[in-house]
């Protein structure tokens, strides 16, 4: 008789995130290599003693344009992706950071922003 050995596999890890949140600052673009664009935010949601926790947010091409574009200091946005974390060492301190990669939905209305293009923009996204 012989004996199959049946390897499991683990469960899949999925690390999807959805905040909900304030931007804390402008959002700031930079150009990578070639076409591609990637646009860093920073927003403030509150913790369930309302504390405030700042998260770091990460989102690339057309949407890190429109991002740019249409997105200011205040603003209401949800944010849904995959939670990152880096570690590097800065001058013998180790240092790491967690943040999200994701889309980004645009939340509230703009301050007197011409919004024209906005709809159009934002669809191709």
């Amino acid at each position: 008789m012989t004996t199959l050995a049946i390897a499991e596999a683990p469960p899949p890890q999925f690390q999807v995130m959805t905040l909900v949140g304030n931007l804390t600052a402008d959002p700031v673009s930079k150009q990578l290599d070639g076409e591609r664009t990637v646009c860093n935010l920073r927003i403030a949601v509150n913790d369930v003693k309302d504390q405030p926790m700042f998260i770091d947010v990460a989102t690339f091409g057309a949407q890190a344009d429109a991002c740019a574009k249409y997105l200011t200091k205040g603003r209401a946005i949800a944010v849904t992706g995959r939670l990152v974390y880096r570690e590097w060492d800065d001058n013998g301190t180790r240092r790491s950071r967690h943040h999200i990669v994701g889309r980004v939905q645009f939340g509230g209305k703009p301050d007197e922003t011409d919004t024209s293009d906005m709809t159009e923009e934002a669809a191709a996204v």
